[in-house]
């Protein structure tokens, strides 16, 4: 199964995606993950990323795409995986397309996990971590919602929202039972 997981800072994608890569039995692939593998090896995009990266600034997309294009032809990432931090915008999206379009794959859905601001940005600020300032969190939150809400429509046809309040193991449940062919 091939998915895309979307949703807020604080929404427990990497929870979710952890549990279920596991049952699935594909990769979560982060984004976050990818920079820093590359980055620690010095490869040729990981310098690029590591430039963008030690300026503040947002890596670009062919240097993202690029990891991404080179994760998605490992072998573990034959059989489906779930991506988790690309795309975040519908320009990555196409670029994700052409990537999929190329083995002539295609995405499976578009898992959108959601939850009220709030409950996010208190489970974010309960973390503890130094850079985790309510006025620091607050942003992620916007900058998210305007950088999606073009993603989510899309997605639209294959975009399924899954609540992502309560129990871990209640929103994994949820989460298995929308998927298609999956229950």
């Amino acid at each position: 199964m091939r998915l895309v997981l979307i949703g807020p800072p604080g929404a427990g994608k990497g929870t979710q995606a952890a549990i279920l890569g596991k049952r699935l039995e594909v990769p979560h692939i982060s984004t976050g993950d990818l920079f820093r593998e590359h980055v620690e090896r010095r490869t040729a995009l990981g310098r690029d990323a590591k430039r963008y990266l030690d300026a503040g600034e947002l890596v670009p997309d062919h240097v993202t795409g690029g990891m991404v294009r080179e994760r998605l032809a490992e072998p573990d990432a034959q059989r489906g995986f779930l991506l988790d931090g690309f795309p975040r915008t519908v320009r990555q999206a196409h670029t994700l397309a052409r990537i999929l379009t190329a083995d002539n794959r295609e995405l499976d859905a578009v898992l959108e996990f959601t939850a009220p601001e709030d409950v996010v940005v208190e489970r974010l600020l309960s973390r503890g971590r130094s850079d985790d300032t309510e006025e620091v969190v607050r942003h992620r939150q916007r900058v998210y919602r305007d950088q999606t809400a073009p993603l989510l429509a899309h997605y639209a046809d294959i975009r399924l929202t899954v609540p992502a309040v309560g129990p871990v193991e209640e929103i994994a449940d949820r989460v298995w039972s929308c998927l298609p062919g999956a229950a």
